[in-house]
């Protein structure tokens, strides 16, 4: 697929896209007219890397833990550093914070849908 498809699949700009590609966190293969293309495994691939980032990962930390997101998995990092792991600790800390109020939210707009709608019905 080209990356106007990919795009519209995953709902990021192609921008970003182009931007993902500069920071090695996808390749694209190049058609004989120099155009990307993409296989299908790169729409969960930008799925996954938007998720990160919406979660507060900077690309840097992205790019060296991608390979522990394929399946299968493969975790091996020759490179881990003190401070990435550090930092690895504060995200994961920080995402289940998150996780945990938005499962409390969750869970307050639930009662209160089944409230509402118990009194509807009453």
């Amino acid at each position: 697929m080209r990356i106007g498809e990919l795009s519209q699949r995953t709902g990021t700009s192609r921008r970003l896209l182009r931007y993902y590609e500069e920071q090695g966190l996808i390749a694209a293969d190049r058609a004989a007219n120099g155009y990307r293309e993409y296989d299908e495994r790169h729409v969960d691939r930008v799925l996954q890397i938007r998720g990160l980032l919406d979660a507060g990962l900077p690309t840097r930390i992205i790019k060296q833990i991608l390979p522990c997101l394929d399946k299968p998995r493969t975790i091996y990092f020759s490179d881990a550093t003190p401070e990435m792991l550090a930092t690895l600790e504060h995200e994961l800390t920080r995402m289940t914070a998150r996780i945990d109020f938005l499962a409390r939210n969750r869970d307050a707009i639930a009662e209160y849908l089944a409230a509402v709608r118990g009194e509807g019905a009453a």
